[in-house]
């Protein structure tokens, strides 16, 4: 035979073989080993690891070539075979689980394009207990108050406090709400205790204040949150503090900070009181602070108040008000994202207090703002309680009990650029200096420093 025509014969049983192999009518899958014969054999039988990434050792030694491969994305391997009668060293590495559930992979060792065995890889999970609440603040009257926790885990409570009762002390995976009570605290004087929430090793701790006073809520809610400004120097973690630049927002003259200044804290806590100041630097600069309640969760619906005493001066823009939470400014841009105005005032107007709405059909940069102002005789030096009442269907501003605004979807418009009030709000409390409105008339430097004083803020949801 010729070199051609061997050749010829070469290609003609390459291309026959898979037609005659097909035409003979097997059964088999791929699970079934092309070779009978091929035997594998691995230490260990199956890979079990903690939630941390790590990489896993793992023996693999066949009586024929072989290679090992994973459809898991979390899941690495070298090297990604090895030869007949060899023992091979196969590193598989995996990422940390940060998931709440343990998640599982298959190791498909592969001879002669078929799977010939499999190798269980199982990874666990950080066991966890989240609470709804981190603080919890309860006035001086017998009460219960309850909060959530999420675990994906069995879970514990305990406390040492005797004036405090918690149900359940146990729960399991899923969300489970908890009750706390409260006796009458007969102390006169405010105390505190801590429940200790054990999940594994994962410890987290919930303080719990009971006031030495009681905190009237309106009728039909019940207090969800406060800050009664009793404890520590700064605010609590409950709050974040913003920083930014002058003319960051409104053209607003201040740098809001959360360092120290020349000494100065421009939010500090003492006395019972929130102080947030507003001083000149030995830079020339003038700082104030501005900080944000729970801005990642913030609340849906509720009764929101502060108790507050406004400073005096030309130039100063204090403010209580609400913006919405985890907010796609690309997809859900101010004003169309909503903002409630509980309080504003400036300096230029003194003892003037207002209340506004703010929508993408009803704004200031059109003059269609929803807004009511109102006189409030000795807002500046005293202290006067600024709230709302804010539900599915209706916003209501008080000054001291007294309407200051009302507005209703009905009468604004169902549509989210006229209503966008139907998902949480977070509380905010700033003091500016200058800007667009603070500034409308001048500044005075001369009335530095001032401060905003915060006796607490209290948030009430419906029972």
């Amino acid at each position: 035979m010729n070199k051609t025509n061997l050749i010829l014969l070469i290609i003609s049983l390459a291309i026959s073989f898979p037609l005659m192999a097909s035409c003979g009518g097997s059964s088999k899958d791929d699970s079934t080993p092309t070779n009978p014969n091929v035997t594998v054999t691995t230490s260990p039988e199956s890979l079990t690891t903690g939630s941390e990434a790590a990489t896993l050792e793992l023996i693999v030694k066949a009586n024929a070539d072989w290679a090992i491969r994973t459809d898991a994305d979390w899941v690495t391997i070298r090297p990604s075979g090895g030869l007949k009668d060899t023992d091979t060293k196969v590193q598989v590495s995996v990422t940390a689980n940060s998931g709440m559930d343990e998640r599982s992979a298959t190791l498909n060792i592969v001879s002669g394009g078929k799977t010939v065995k499999t190798v269980a890889l199982t990874q666990g999970y950080v066991t966890k207990a989240t609470p709804s609440e981190k603080s919890i603040t309860v006035g001086k009257q017998e009460s219960s108050t309850n909060f959530t926790i999420s675990s994906n885990a069995d879970w514990s409570l305990s406390s040492g406090a005797d004036w405090l009762s918690i149900t359940p002390l146990k729960g399991g995976k899923g969300d489970t709400q908890v009750e706390v009570k409260v006796k009458v605290n007969d102390t006169s004087k405010v105390r505190e205790a801590a429940i200790t929430l054990i999940c594994g090793n994962d410890q987290t701790d919930i303080q719990v204040t009971q006031l030495d006073y009681e905190i009237n809520a309106p009728e039909g809610y019940s207090l969800v949150w406060s800050d009664e400004f009793n404890s520590g120097s700064v605010p609590s973690s409950d709050w974040t503090i913003e920083n930014w630049a002058p003319g960051h927002v409104n053209n607003e003259l201040q740098t809001y900070t959360s360092k120290e200044i020349d000494g100065k804290r421009t939010l500090e806590v003492k006395d019972g009181y929130l102080y947030i100041n507003c001083f000149k630097g030995n830079d020339g600069k003038v700082y104030s602070g501005r900080m944000n309640a729970k801005p990642n969760t913030g609340w849906l619906y509720g009764y929101f108040e502060a108790r507050i005493n406004l400073p005096k001066g030309k130039g100063t823009w204090p403010a209580f008000w609400m913006m919405p939470s985890n907010v796609d400014w690309s997809k859900n841009p101010w004003p169309y994202c909503g903002e409630i105005d509980i309080m504003e005032e400036v300096g230029a107007n003194p003892n003037y207090v207002s209340s506004s709405l703010h929508t993408g059909n009803y704004n200031h940069t059109k003059g269609t703002q929803k807004t009511h102002e109102m006189y409030c005789a000795g807002a500046e030096g005293d202290f006067h309680v600024y709230s709302v009442e804010w539900t599915a269907d209706e916003i209501i501003t008080y000054v001291d009990g007294k309407v200051q605004l009302r507005a209703t979807k009905a009468s604004m418009g169902a549509d989210h650029d006229s209503w966008p009030f139907h998902y949480a709000f977070y509380p905010i409390l700033n003091l500016a200096w200058g800007g667009d409105w603070g500034g409308y008339k001048g500044v005075d430097e001369n009335a530095l420093p001032v401060s905003m004083i915060v006796d607490y803020v209290r948030i009430f949801q419906k029972k």
